[in-house]
């Protein structure tokens, strides 16, 4: 496996267990008869600030994912690895690790300055990519 492909298989990793994490808080808030439900309906409870806010860090990451993969596997693909490539791919993993506790616990400002990192990561390889 290459250097870029190790963090892209960790944050794919990553992705699973803020998924299970997250659905877990979930039932655990709002009980299994609405989270096995089709959600017709409002729930009747209410979710913790940190549930909800599990729930949003994942949402950014279904979001952000997939343009960190492709960028990932074109390099990849294309034989385009390098240091710069090699660092950018572990900065955003860093980053994305960071985020979810900073999302969870609310680190204003800095839960929007670690995505900001990851961000600038991950147009590090749209442009290494280019060049």
């Amino acid at each position: 496996m290459t250097p870029d492909l190790i963090p892209l298989a960790i944050v794919g990793l990553m992705h699973i267990a803020q998924f299970a994490v997250a659905s877990y808080m979930a039932n655990v808030d709002l009980g299994q008869g609405y989270t096995t439900s089709a959600r017709d309906r409002a729930p009747s409870r209410e979710m913790r600030l940190t549930t909800a806010r599990m729930l949003r860090a994942y949402d950014n990451h279904v979001q952000m994912f997939p343009f960190f993969a492709a960028i990932v596997l074109a390099i990849h693909v294309t034989g385009q690895i390098s240091g710069v490539t090699t660092v950018a791919a572990w900065v955003y993993l860093v980053a994305r690790i960071a985020y979810v506790p900073a999302y969870a616990f609310g680190w204003q400002p800095w839960r929007s300055y670690i995505w900001l990192v990851a961000m600038a990561a991950t147009a590090t390889l749209y442009l290494a990519a280019l060049i």
